[in-house]
C-alpha cells in the first residue's frame, strides 16, 4: 500500500456501490487492482482535503523559488556584463567604498613610512658646515649651513614658544596638523600663518618647494601622519631645530648665537619676537642687512602675542630695541676650489646625518698647492686652459688646479673633463708587450703602413726599417705602437689599462686605441701612473688620509703587480723618453719618469710622470676643443710639470755637464710625433726649429717669430698650427 500512497487524493470516499474507481486515487492502472482486507486493517487514515486552501503559503515558496533563481541567475553574470553592477543594492556598494577607503589609507601609510621616514625630521634639512684643512692643519676651504644642536621646548623661556606660536600657529596644541580657522583668519588678517607649524614642517623635511595642489596635498597628509606619531612638542622641537633664519644660520640654536650671540634658552622677548619675525621670509627680514624691515616685522610678532594674551599692552609698550651682536668669526676662507669641490662630497659620504659641524684633515699639501698655483698662473698658455694634479705614489692628492680661474670657471678639468691622453697611453700598450714577454731591445717594423683603412703616420714621415722598442717609445712613433698592439692584442692592452685603474670605456680592435684615441680623466690617467711608479695597483686617489690597512682588509682587497724584470724595462723606457725622447724639457738631475701625449691637430698636450714621491699630471688645451697654437706635450706641460718639481722636491740647479771626448754616439732620438726639427730652448716656451732653407725661433703665446735664412733676418706672424699626422 506504500506504493500507492503517492497518489492519494485525501478522502476515501467513493461510488455508493462500491464500484468504479475509488474516490481519492488518481487514475492510474494500479488503482483498479481489488483491495486486500488484511492490508486495509494496516492503513493509516488518509488526510482529508481542507476546503480552503492556504495560497499565501504556496505564494511564499513560490516567491522563495524565484528569489533562488534571481540569486543563480546573478550568480552567472560577470563583472565585465553591465548587469553585473545594476542589480548591486546600495547597501552592497556602501561596504565595497568602505573597504576601498580602507585599502587606500592602508596603500597611503605603506607609502608614506618609505617615502617620508619619521627619522628624516631629525635630521638637519642642510648639510652642516664641513671645514677642511691642509695636511699641515692649515684651514682651505669651509662649506655648508651653520648649523648647531637641536632646542628642547622644555628648556626654552615661555615667551620664546609664545612668539613662534602667536605668529606662526595659534592653535596648535588644539588641531590636528591642519587648521582651517588659522587659513581663514590668515586669508582675513594678512598674517597669523596659513600653514600650521605641523605643515611648515612636513613641508622643508619632506617635500620640494614646488608650488602644486599635489604638494600640498601631500603636505595635508604628512601633516597629519606627523600628529598621529609624535607629541605637540616633539613636532614644535623639531621645526625649530631646521627651520631658517637667513644668514645661513638654520635653527634657532644657530640664528640666537648668530644675531646676538646668545643661546635660546636665554633669549629676552624682544630678541625671540624679532627671530620669530624672520620665518617669512629669512633673506628679505635677516636684520644684519635689513634691521628696519626686521624690526617692523618684530613690532608685528608683538602685536600678536598680544592679541593672544602672551603679553599685556604695557608689557609690549616696554620691550626695547632688540641690539645685535655678530661676533667675528673666521668665515673669511673660500667656500669653493677645485680640491674643495672634489673632497666635499667624499667627505659627506662617510657623515651621519648630525647637527655638529665637523672639520677634516685632508692629504692637500699647502705649500704644493700654492706651488702649482703660482706655476699654473704664470704659464704662458694664451686663452687655454690647464690642469694641473700630484699625488703621493699610495693616491694621497696633495695639490691640485683644475683651470686657470675658479672664479671664472669651477669645472674642475682634472676630475670631470675627459679628453684623449694621446701618446701617454702608450705606456699600457708597451707595458702589455713586456709582459708578453717583449725585451726593450726587440725591434719591431717602423716603416708606413699601407694596408687597412687605419694608416697612422709618423710625424716629418720619419722612418726606418726597424727600430727597437725602447727608441720607440722614446721617440713616440706612431706607427710602431699601432704595429705592437696589433702584435700582443687590443684585449690585453685594455686589461692592462683595466687593472691599473682605466674605468673610462675603450674600444677592442680599435688600431687607434695604441694612439690614446679613449677619452679619460687626468685625475685617471695619473693615478694609473702611481701604480706603475708604486708598482701595485690599482691605485685610488683620495683626498682624505687613511689609516693602516687590516688584515681583513689587505685579504681582501685586490691588488697586482708587475715582475721587478718588468718593471725595471718599464722605467728604462720612461727615463728614455725624458732623458733622449719627447720629454727632454722635463729633464731634472734625478731619476725621472714619464711620457709626453699629442693628439690630433694639438688639442690636447699632457705630461704624465713622476720623481721622488710625487706623481703629476698636466694638460693644456681648450674647453671647446679647438686646436692649441702648436703647443705639444714635450713643450709647455713638460716645462710645467719639470718647473713644479724642481721646487716640489726642492732640487737644486744641474751642474753644467763637462766636456767629453767621447760623446754619445747615438746622440737623442728624434721624437715622431711632434713637429719637424723643433728643439726646445730653456723653460719659458722658446723652440728653435731648423729646415732646410734656415732657423725659425718662436716662443708659446708670441704671435709672431725670428726668421733667419738666405735672405736676411725676418719678423713675421706666427702661422696657424699644421695638423700632425
Amino acid at each position: 500500500m506504500a506504493f500507492f500512497d503517492r497518489f492519494w487524493k485525501g478522502t476515501r470516499t467513493g461510488a455508493p456501490d462500491g464500484a468504479g474507481t475509488p474516490a481519492g486515487f488518481y487514475p492510474l492502472y494500479e488503482s483498479s487492482r481489488p483491495l486486500d482486507d488484511d492490508e486495509d486493517d494496516d492503513v493509516l487514515p488518509r488526510p482529508k482535503v481542507s476546503a480552503t486552501p492556504d495560497y499565501d503559503a504556496w505564494d511564499a515558496k513560490l516567491g522563495q523559488i524565484d528569489e533562488a533563481l534571481v540569486v543563480t541567475e546573478r550568480k552567472r553574470l560577470r563583472p565585465w556584463q553591465r548587469d553585473y553592477w545594476r542589480t548591486r543594492s546600495k547597501w552592497w556598494w556602501a561596504g565595497r567604498a568602505a573597504m576601498a577607503s580602507l585599502a587606500v589609507f592602508a596603500l597611503l601609510i605603506g607609502w608614506l613610512m618609505i617615502t617620508a621616514p619619521l627619522s628624516k625630521s631629525l635630521e638637519p634639512i642642510a648639510p652642516p658646515q664641513v671645514t677642511l684643512l691642509a695636511s699641515d692643519g692649515t684651514p682651505i676651504a669651509r662649506q655648508g649651513a651653520v648649523v648647531e644642536a637641536p632646542v628642547k621646548v622644555a628648556d626654552l623661556p615661555p615667551h620664546v614658544v609664545e612668539a613662534f606660536l602667536a605668529i606662526e600657529d595659534r592653535r596648535f596644541y588644539s588641531h590636528w596638523g591642519i587648521d582651517p580657522r588659522g587659513i581663514a583668519r590668515a586669508a582675513w588678517t594678512g598674517y597669523g600663518g596659513g600653514s600650521t607649524i605641523t605643515q611648515q614642517l612636513a613641508k622643508f623635511t619632506f617635500l620640494t618647494p614646488e608650488q602644486s595642489i599635489t604638494r600640498k596635498a601631500r603636505e595635508a597628509l604628512i601633516a597629519v601622519w606627523l600628529e598621529s606619531w609624535l607629541t605637540k612638542d616633539e613636532i614644535l622641537e623639531r621645526y625649530l631645530s631646521n627651520a631658517y633664519f637667513g644668514d645661513n644660520q638654520y635653527g634657532l640654536r644657530a640664528a640666537s648665537l648668530h644675531y646676538f650671540y646668545r643661546q635660546p634658552e636665554k633669549l629676552r622677548p624682544e630678541q625671540a619676537a624679532m627671530l620669530a619675525g624672520l620665518l617669512q621670509a629669512p633673506s628679505r627680514y635677516a636684520p644684519t642687512k635689513h634691521y628696519d624691515k626686521a624690526k617692523a616685522r618684530m613690532e608685528l610678532v608683538i602685536k600678536s602675542m598680544v592679541d593672544v594674551g602672551y603679553l599685556t599692552k604695557a608689557e609690549a609698550d616696554a620691550l626695547p630695541d632688540p641690539r645685535i651682536d655678530v661676533r667675528t668669526r673666521d668665515d673669511n676662507l673660500p667656500t669653493g676650489t677645485y680640491f674643495a669641490d672634489w673632497a666635499l662630497p667624499l667627505a659627506r659620504e662617510g657623515m651621519e646625518a648630525s647637527y655638529s659641524q665637523a672639520t677634516l684633515t685632508t692629504t692637500l699639501d699647502s705649500r704644493l698647492q700654492s706651488l702649482a698655483n703660482r706655476i699654473v698662473a704664470r704659464s704662458r698658455i694664451g686663452n687655454a686652459q690647464v690642469a694641473l694634479v700630484a699625488m703621493r705614489r699610495n693616491g694621497e692628492v696633495v695639490a691640485m688646479v683644475g683651470g686657470r680661474d675658479y672664479a671664472k670657471s669651477p669645472f674642475n678639468r682634472v676630475t670631470q673633463a675627459k679628453r684623449q691622453p694621446g701618446s701617454t697611453f702608450k705606456t699600457f700598450v708597451y707595458l702589455t708587450a713586456l709582459q708578453e714577454g717583449w725585451e726593450p731591445d726587440d725591434t719591431i717594423p717602423n716603416t708606413p703602413i699601407t694596408q687597412g683603412s687605419y694608416r697612422p703616420k709618423n710625424a716629418r714621415e720619419q722612418y726606418s726599417p726597424q727600430i727597437t722598442l725602447e727608441d720607440a717609445f722614446a721617440s713616440s712613433s706612431n706607427v710602431a705602437a699601432v704595429r705592437l698592439l696589433q702584435a700582443v692584442g687590443s684585449d690585453k692592452v685594455i686589461r692592462t689599462a683595466r687593472r691599473l685603474g682605466i674605468t673610462s670605456p675603450m674600444t677592442e680592435g680599435d688600431p687607434s686605441l695604441a694612439l690614446g684615441t679613449s677619452s679619460m680623466t687626468l685625475m685617471e690617467l695619473t693615478a694609473a701612473y702611481a701604480g706603475i711608479a708604486a708598482n701595485q695597483y690599482p691605485v685610488e686617489p683620495h683626498a682624505f688620509p687613511r689609516g693602516e690597512q687590516g688584515w681583513l682588509e689587505w685579504l681582501t682587497t685586490r691588488t697586482d703587480s708587475m715582475s721587478d724584470r718588468t718593471h725595471e724595462d718599464l722605467e728604462g723606457m720612461l727615463r728614455a723618453a725624458i732623458n733622449r725622447g719627447t720629454g727632454r724639457a722635463a729633464v731634472l738631475p734625478i731619476a725621472n719618469f714619464g711620457k709626453t701625449g699629442t693628439t690630433q691637430d694639438y688639442r690636447d698636450a699632457l705630461f704624465v710622470g713622476y720623481a721622488g714621491d710625487l706623481v703629476v699630471g698636466v694638460w693644456v688645451g681648450n674647453d671647446d676643443n679647438t686646436p692649441l697654437n702648436g703647443i705639444t706635450g714635450g713643450s709647455l706641460p713638460a716645462r710645467i710639470w719639470a718647473d713644479f718639481m724642481r721646487s716640489a722636491l726642492k732640487i737644486e740647479a744641474a751642474p753644467a755637464p763637462e766636456p767629453s771626448d767621447t760623446p754619445d754616439p747615438e746622440g737623442p732620438v728624434m721624437p715622431m710625433d711632434v713637429i719637424e726639427g723643433e728643439i726646445p730652448l730653456g723653460q719659458d716656451g722658446t723652440s728653435l726649429q731648423v729646415d732646410g732653407n734656415g732657423v725659425t725661433l718662436r716662443q708659446d703665446g708670441v704671435p709672431v717669430e725670428v726668421r733667419v735664412d738666405q735672405g736676411g733676418v725676418v719678423v713675421r706672424p706666427s702661422p696657424a698650427p699644421t695638423p700632425p699626422p
